[in-house]
């Protein structure tokens, strides 16, 4: 409990607390970072004119949301990084599975316990990295998992198998007054998605043929492979319905923000040694992702991840410090010559669609030779035109002119 808090129910009335939805809060404190001009969440690149404000209006409408999008797509980070929408502490019935809000709760303890006390219920304040749950959904997830089960140990105890007190809760009660995040929802299993609509919409279920009202207060979020979603009918139409907004994800649009992933994702480089990494480097492992993703030669449906530029680029800087090792220096600096030892961390990231042998390695090349081209014969071409400049010049000067070059054409005139 944290000091200065009130204690008690009776408090908490006295304070003038009013009870808000998961939802509501999360709109209120949207509309004021939108208000206040502060990004919707910190740390997300390249989505703030496409995503992000499609999220908004969802979390505005009160809807709970699918997120469609290839692998590498930040799906996970968004889902993780919506609690900061959450106010930093709010109350809840001390000592309750479920974080019953002390004025509506909806566990058979905490209702039996106000029954019995009244406004005297002692109450808890829990912070917001405490109301996230998240499951990776897989073939083998149960209601169980999900909803809960019998406690056979609470049923030895002397209860009743039909008492509600009986019931170990299921990571969807547990989460009540959260956010709850599914990974991958088309990989469960159909009846397990049934479970899911009750929740959504009929907020009750059925625990060993008995039948519980759990009205849950929730926002749940959840991601899906867009062939997955759309084409496989591997989701029951139903559980499309109750999700109100349908969100898709998408790879960086250019190569900037690109490589403004790469340099706030990269690990670091030991400490005694100091890393410089030329711009060009990193724009060329860029540019080989968006050739890559552009490629016929490479599966498309499974996407090129943004782990690829990521791993690339640490592979550089990696290749750097052992080079630097071996000679004894401690400054590090990517050079061309490492871009060879990128196939590690390329190949395994995409999927080559030739079966060919050799096939890879040709293809690998091909891209590298590609990503190397653009970023480089800027940087040469306009070398080359300084130097034209200056071999005119010393010419002009050596006939008594000075050399005066314009947009169009060069020009002397005399000194």
């Amino acid at each position: 409990m944290t000091s200065g808090r009130p204690q008690t129910i009776a408090e908490l009335r006295a304070g003038g607390h009013r009870r808000e939805t998961v939802k509501q809060e999360m709109r209120r404190n949207l509309l004021t970072r939108l208000r206040a001009g502060e990004p919707l969440l910190a740390g997300i690149v390249g989505y703030e004119e496409t995503v992000l404000p499609q999220l908004a209006n969802a979390i505005i409408s009160g809807h709970d949301v699918i997120m469609l999008g290839e692998r590498g797509q930040a799906k996970s980070r968004i889902m993780r990084s919506l609690i900061s929408l959450l106010d930093e502490e709010v109350p809840v019935i001390a000592g309750c599975e479920v974080n019953d809000h002390p004025f509506d709760p909806i566990c058979r303890r905490c209702l039996d316990m106000i029954a019995k006390d009244g406004d005297n219920v002692e109450i808890a304040w829990i912070g917001r990295d405490h109301r996230y749950g998240e499951k990776l959904a897989t073939p083998d997830i149960s209601i169980a998992d999900l909803i809960g089960e019998v406690d056979p140990i609470k049923v030895a105890e002397g209860r009743y198998l039909a008492d509600e007190l009986t019931i170990h809760y299921g990571l969807l009660p547990r989460t009540n007054r959260g956010i709850f995040g599914i990974n991958e929802l088309p990989d469960l299993a159909e009846r397990i998605q049934v479970g899911l609509l009750n929740i959504m919409e009929e907020k009750d279920v059925q625990i060993r043929g008995y039948r519980v009202r759990l009205p849950l207060d929730l926002f749940v979020i959840a991601s899906a492979n867009p062939e997955d979603y759309t084409s496989r009918g591997r989701i029951i139409t139903p559980l499309k319905d109750r999700f109100g907004s349908q969100v898709r994800t998408h790879y960086p649009l250019s190569v900037s923000e690109e490589m403004q992933i790469m340099e706030s994702e990269r690990h670091a480089v030991p400490e005694d040694f100091e890393l410089i990494f030329p711009s060009f480097m990193k724009e060329i492992v860029a540019e080989l992702t968006h050739l890559a993703r552009r490629s016929p030669h490479i599966s498309q449906s499974s996407g090129v991840s943004v782990r690829m530029s990521i791993a690339n680029v640490e592979n550089l800087a990696s290749n750097s410090v052992r080079r630097a090792a071996r000679l004894g220096e401690s400054l590090a600096v990517p050079r061309i010559s490492d871009l060879a030892f990128l196939a590690s961390s390329t190949a395994g990231r995409v999927e080559i669609e030739a079966l060919d042998e050799g096939k890879e390695e040709q293809v690998l090349a091909r891209l590298e030779r590609g990503a190397t081209s653009q970023p480089l014969s800027s940087r040469v071409s306009f070398r080359g035109l300084k130097m034209a400049e200056c071999s005119r010049s010393a010419r002009a000067s050596r006939r008594g002119l000075t050399y005066a070059p314009s947009a169009t054409s060069p020009s002397w005139r005399p000194r």
